[in-house]
Order: structure tokens, then sequence, then C-alpha cells
């Protein structure tokens, strides 16, 4: 199934009942084997963006599609000039509250498993090491060619060299881990091939906008989720298919959705309760009422 490109949704509905009281959250998660669906509303305290929200890059940024990127050499320059500065800001954020709170939750024994459609790792980085990376990882690098994957410091070493007199600074970082630059100077960026089959194009080991998400990392979501007794959402708007369609099958399903966002998603006439509270702060409390240690904290 293909990643619809998405950008917006409007609901023909009006908005239904949001609570900031976290009772019945904790009431489902209490009973545990609770499966967790992350957006990019969780990475927000870490200084990374989101794409819909009140200040979210869709405002002014349009993500790279997966059609532009395999087709236009323009289009390729682009995204590998901007996300040559972005990545470093991505590859230094910390995990966050809402991160600690999740791994917390798992290592309480009520969280069963972890689908994440951020690319940034944070996950990973506050111990949920397992956590199903739905759109792939900007820490690695695949080549359309000979289909080698590699990591992305192996590829900044290589554009570092290929680039020493690139003079752009990084403005407003993205969530799929790029910046504003002006054309000028994306046209002064050296874009280059696999280090193995040399002439293959890289590509960052994430889904874009229009491209398929595989096969078998889909079929390992849905059984997570089918194994599980609840779905928790965590910051996502859930306006395209990848995501949605996990919150879907949960409620075909009967199984509890719980929903915890600021503002309106697509998913939320499926959740039987929705949270509008800050992740970090809400995750923390929840955790904190269920007897969950921070692992990120000492006391």
């Amino acid at each position: 199934m293909r990643t619809r490109p998405t950008l917006s949704w409007t609901s023909a509905d009006a908005p239904l009942p949001r609570t900031s009281s976290l009772d019945e959250l904790t009431d489902v998660v209490a009973r545990g084997r609770v499966a967790v669906l992350s957006g990019a509303g969780l990475s927000t305290e870490s200084g990374i963006p989101d794409y819909r929200g009140e200040t979210g890059s869709l405002r002014r940024h349009t993500p790279m599609t997966y059609d532009e990127f395999v087709t236009s050499a323009e289009g390729r320059q682009r995204y590998w000039a901007r996300s040559h500065l972005g990545w470093r800001t991505i590859a230094r954020a910390d995990p966050n509250d809402g991160h600690r709170a999740v791994t917390a939750l798992r290592e309480g024994g009520y969280v069963d498993g972890v689908i994440t459609q951020n690319v940034d790792g944070l996950h990973q980085a506050a111990g949920t090491a397992d956590a199903i990376e739905l759109h792939g990882s900007l820490d690695r690098v695949i080549c359309l060619g000979c289909r080698r994957t590699s990591p992305r410091a192996e590829l900044d070493r290589r554009l570092r060299a290929a680039n020493a007199a690139f003079d752009g600074a990084a403005t407003r970082i993205n969530p799929d881990g790029d910046v504003e630059l002006p054309d000028d100077v994306v046209r002064r960026f050296t874009t280059v091939p696999c280090a193995d089959c040399v002439s293959g194009v890289l590509k960052p080991d994430v889904v874009f906008f229009g491209e398929n998400v595989p096969r078998p990392r889909v079929e390992q979501c849905y059984r997570l989720v089918d194994d599980a007794e609840a779905l928790l959402v965590l910051g996502s708007s859930l306006t395209v298919m990848s995501g949605l369609r996990f919150v879907r099958h949960a409620a075909k399903a009967g199984k509890p959705v719980v929903i915890v966002n600021r503002g309106e998603t697509r998913g939320d006439r499926y959740a039987s309760v929705r949270v509008d509270r800050p992740l970090g702060g809400a995750l923390t409390e929840l955790a904190a009422r269920l007897g969950c240690a921070d692992p990120g904290r000492t006391a």
C-alpha cells in the first residue's frame, strides 16, 4: 500500500470531545498489553517540529516525494543539500520526557511494543530498542541500485569532503530532516553516488511521501496491534493512511483506541478517549500513576 502524499485534511464533522484528564487513559493502560503508535508530535519537545501542529512545517514546507527524488537530479541535489545540514540537528537531538515515559511503561510491562512514524531514532535513544520504525530512519542510507545500506555518518563524511567550501547554514529544521536553503546555495552543493556500486543513487532509508512502506514491516505492525489489548496513539494527526490504518484496524477489532495529541486528529472518530495535553507532561504523569520509574532520571 502506498503512503499517499496527503498533506492536510479537513474534518466534515463537529470536533469530538477531548479531555485533559488522564483518568480514562490510566485505566486503559493499567490493564496492560498496550501497543503504542507515535508521531511527530512526540518529538517536538526535543526541538524537532511536527508537520501539522500550530507551528507545523507544512505551513512553509512541502516534503520530498518519492517520485521527485527518483526522477529529478535537481530534486535530489536540493534534498541532500538541505538534509546534509538538517541531519546534524536531528542527530544531536535528545529524547524528551515523553520518549522516556514510553520506555518506562514498556519496562514496567504495560506497553508491549511501539510503532513510530518518526525517523529521528529518539525512541531507541530513550531505551526502546525494539521500536518498529514504520517510515525508516535517517540514521541509514540505501543505494537504489545495489540496495546496500550504510550508516548516515559514513555518507556525512563523504559529503563533507565533496563540499569543503559549502557555506549553507541551517535555519528551520523539518521533521523529515531537511532545512530551508536558498536555491543559489543548493546549486553549489555536490552529491555523491554509492561507494560500492559507484553509480547508484543514494537515498535516506526512510519512506518518502508516495513511497511503499515495506510489506513485511506493515505486517509486523499489524501483528503487534492484533496481539495488543489497546492502541495508544501519541502525537500523531493520523493524516496519512500509513498510521491511520492501524487505528482503524484496532477499532474494527473492538480494541480501545486512546489518542493523546494537541488538537484534532483524523482518527478521532475511532477513539474512545481523546486527551489534549502536551505529551511530555502527560506521559510522565501517566508513568508515575502506574509506578513506572523514568529510566532517564536518577533519584
